[in-house]
C-alpha cells in the first residue's frame, strides 16, 4: 500500500517539475527584464547638489525589492495561468465530467440578475444614507455619468465591434448643443435634453459614412481624429463656443418648474422643507441614474430586435453578414447614430450638472477612461461594464491621497484585470437568440428558433 502510494506521490511530483521549471524559467526572464527597466529609474537617482553639480543617489535597496516582486508574482502567474497551469487542469477535469451540474447552470443564470439588483438597491438608497454627505454623492452622480457613457459605447464596440477611440465628441456635442439651446433660445433642461441627443446622433451619423468600408486599426484612427476635430472646433470656434473660455452659466434643471432656489415658488418652499442646497445634488443624482437605467433598457431592447442581432453578426463575420443579406451600411450607422444619442444625452446632464464647459473636458483621456470600462468590464456586458466604473472611478478617488502612486496601482489594477480576466470582468454576455430542442417522433432531437 505505502509503495503504491509513494509511486503515484513520484508520479506527481514528476508531472509538477515541468510547470515548475517553466514557471521559474518565466519568472527569470521577467525579472531580468524588470531589473533592465528599473535600474535607471529606480536603482539611480539625480539631484542637483549644493553648489549646482549633478549628485547621484543610489537606491538599490528599492529596486532589488522591486525585481524580487516581478520574479514572485510572475512566477505565481506562470503556475496559475501557464501552459500547464491549474485552471487548464481544472478545466480538463470539468470537461471529462461531462454536462456541468445543473446547480452550476442554475447559478451562472441567477448570479448576475442578483449582482445588478443589489446593484441598484444600493443605487436608489445612497442619497438617503449619504445625504449629509456631499462628497458621496458627487462621486455617486460622476459614477453614474461613466456608467451611462460605458453602456452607449457598449452598444458601438461590445455590440457592432466597431473600435471608437472618439467617443468623447459625443459627449462634447451634447454638452455644447444643450449649452447653446439653454442659453440663446431660453430652452429648458427637458426640452433641450431630447435635442441634444439628436444633434449627437447626427452627429454619430456624419462620422459613419465616411468609416463604412474601415475596420480594426485604421476605424480607430478615424474615429480618434474625428475626436480631435470636434475639440479643436470647440477650442477654435470662439463666436459660437467661446473657445478656451468656454460657456459659463448653463441653466440648472428645475423640478416641474420649480427651481432649487431659497425664496417664494422655490422647491423647499412649496413642500415645506427648510432649504438646502443638498436637495438639487439628490435630485440630479436620480436623473442621471433614470438616464443611465433608460439606457440600460433601450440596449437591452435592442439586443432582442432584429437590429440588436444584426450587429452582434456584424462583430463576429462581416462577410457572413453581407452574405446573409444584411444591411452592414445600416447596420453600421444606426450603432454610430444611436451610440452617439447615448452619449449626446450624457453631455446635456454634464452641461447642466457642472454649469461651466470648455474644451479641456472633453479631450483624448475622456475617451480613453470610457473604452477601458467597456473593455474591462467585458464587451458586451451591461453589468460589468457598471462593476468596471464603480470599481475603476471609486478606487481612484480612494487612492487620492496616494498622488505619487496613484496612477501605478491603478495600471497594476487593469494590467492584472487583463492578464485574469482577458475578456473582462463579466466575460458571459446572454445570448439574445436561444435554440429550443424539440424531440421528433423518430426520437431525434432537432433544434429551432423559439
Amino acid at each position: 500500500m505505502s509503495d503504491a502510494l509513494s509511486a503515484r506521490t513520484d508520479t506527481a511530483i514528476r508531472r509538477q517539475a515541468p510547470a515548475i521549471v517553466a514557471a521559474l524559467k518565466q519568472a527569470a526572464v521577467a525579472a531580468a527584464i524588470a531589473f533592465g527597466l528599473f535600474f535607471f529609474l529606480i536603482g539611480i537617482r539625480t539631484d542637483q547638489g549644493p553648489t549646482g553639480a549633478l549628485i547621484i543617489w543610489t537606491r538599490f535597496d528599492t529596486l532589488a525589492i522591486m525585481v524580487a516582486a516581478v520574479f514572485a508574482g510572475s512566477f505565481v502567474r506562470a503556475l496559475i495561468f501557464g501552459e500547464q497551469s491549474m485552471v487548464q487542469r481544472v478545466q480538463a477535469w470539468l470537461a471529462a465530467r461531462g454536462a456541468p451540474p445543473a446547480w452550476l447552470a442554475w447559478w451562472t443564470r441567477w448570479s448576475g440578475v442578483a449582482v445588478g439588483g443589489a446593484l441598484l438597491i444600493f443605487a436608489l438608497q445612497l442619497p438617503i444614507t449619504a445625504y449629509n454627505n456631499r462628497y458621496i454623492l458627487d462621486l455617486g452622480i460622476l459614477v453614474l455619468t461613466y456608467v451611462m457613457l460605458g453602456w452607449g459605447l457598449n452598444i458601438v464596440v461590445g455590440l457592432a465591434g466597431l473600435l471608437d477611440l472618439g467617443y468623447v465628441a459625443f459627449f462634447a456635442v451634447g454638452a455644447y448643443s444643450y449649452a447653446l439651446l439653454a442659453q440663446t433660445f431660453g430652452i429648458s433642461f427637458w426640452i433641450g435634453l431630447p435635442l441634444a441627443g439628436i444633434l449627437a446622433a447626427f452627429a454619430g451619423i456624419l462620422l459613419g459614412f465616411p468609416v463604412l468600408r474601415l475596420r480594426g486599426d485604421y476605424l480607430a484612427i478615424v474615429t480618434l481624429g474625428f475626436g480631435e476635430i470636434i475639440r479643436l472646433i470647440l477650442l477654435n470656434w470662439r463666436d459660437v463656443t467661446g473657445g478656451p473660455n468656454g460657456i459659463p452659466s448653463i441653466p440648472r434643471p428645475s423640478f416641474f418648474g420649480l427651481p432649487f432656489t431659497d425664496g417664494e415658488g422655490g422647491f423647499a418652499a412649496t413642500f415645506g422643507l427648510e432649504f438646502s442646497p443638498t436637495h438639487r445634488v439628490v435630485f440630479l443624482y436620480y436623473v442621471i441614474l433614470a438616464l443611465a437605467l433608460l439606457t440600460n433598457w433601450v440596449t437591452l431592447r435592442l439586443r432582442r430586435l432584429p437590429i440588436g442581432r444584426a450587429w452582434e453578426a456584424l462583430r463576429e463575420d462581416e462577410i457572413a453578414c453581407r452574405s446573409l443579406g444584411i444591411n452592414t451600411t445600416n447596420t453600421k450607422l444606426t450603432a454610430f447614430a444611436i451610440g452617439a444619442m447615448f452619449g449626446g444625452l450624457a453631455g446635456a446632464f454634464f452641461a447642466t450638472r457642472q454649469g461651466f464647459i470648455s474644451p479641456e473636458s472633453f479631450n483624448f483621456s475622456e475617451s480613453a477612461l470610457v473604452l477601458a470600462i467597456v473593455v474591462l468590464g467585458g464587451m458586451g456586458s451591461q453589468l460589468g461594464i457598471a462593476i468596471a466604473a464603480l470599481v475603476m472611478l471609486g478606487a481612484s478617488e480612494f487612492f487620492r491621497e496616494f498622488e505619487q502612486y496613484r496612477m501605478l496601482l491603478f495600471g497594476a489594477a487593469m494590467v492584472t484585470i487583463m492578464v485574469w480576466r482577458p475578456r473582462g470582468l463579466v466575460a458571459t454576455r446572454t445570448p439574445s437568440l436561444l435554440l429550443a430542442q424539440q424531440a421528433g417522433h423518430d426520437g431525434t432531437v432537432r433544434r429551432s428558433a423559439p
